[in-house]
């Protein structure tokens, strides 16, 4: 007994691999959208020369899209765990938003601390919080150094240290 193919059996086929190359390619399609973009794969880390740095001067960073704040310290600053130490010199890394809105505070060098203006809150040269309403201390990046080069996104030893300590989150 032979199977009798009609017209209309071979049009079910068409429409059926139409249907399944359709699928394939909306598929691919919104995988391709999930996906973080060039851009944004390549803000994922910032290396930043640190043997440029003069003492008890902001320099700021980027790093995806937010702003990193190194402070290099003179030696009356206050010594904290929280510093990094390259080539011999004591460094504030943070990111440069305020804890408590999201604002970007302002460095004053002759005073040694950071005033944001939304709500006249301040941090010190380490960070810390010293006049309310800043709920926490300026949050450290993920870092890693390399020679008088820091990494910022990717975690090294002396972040880890930190992590540890609990001294970032």
């Amino acid at each position: 007994m032979a199977i009798k193919k009609e017209r209309r059996d071979f049009l079910g086929m068409a429409l059926g691999g139409f249907t399944a190359l359709g699928g394939i390619a909306a598929l691919g399609a919104a995988k391709r959208t999930w996906d973080p973009l060039p851009s944004v794969m390549a803000a994922g880390f910032s290396t930043i020369d640190l043997s440029a740095a003069k003492p008890n001067s902001l320099y700021v960073a980027k790093w995806r899209g937010k702003p990193i704040f190194i402070l290099k310290k003179t030696s009356d600053m206050k010594k904290d765990p929280r510093e990094v130490i390259v080539d011999g010199s004591r460094y504030l890394i943070c990111i440069g938003i305020c804890t408590h809105l999201g604002c970007i505070p302002s460095y004053f060098p002759k005073q040694h601390k950071f005033i944001c203006a939304c709500h006249g809150g301040q941090y010190d040269s380490n960070g810390y919080v010293t006049k309310s309403p800043p709920p926490l201390p300026l949050y450290i990046p993920p870092f890693k150094l390399k020679g008088t080069k820091v990494v910022i996104g990717e975690e090294g030893p002396e972040f880890k240290k930190l992590k540890a300590a609990g001294l970032t989150v």
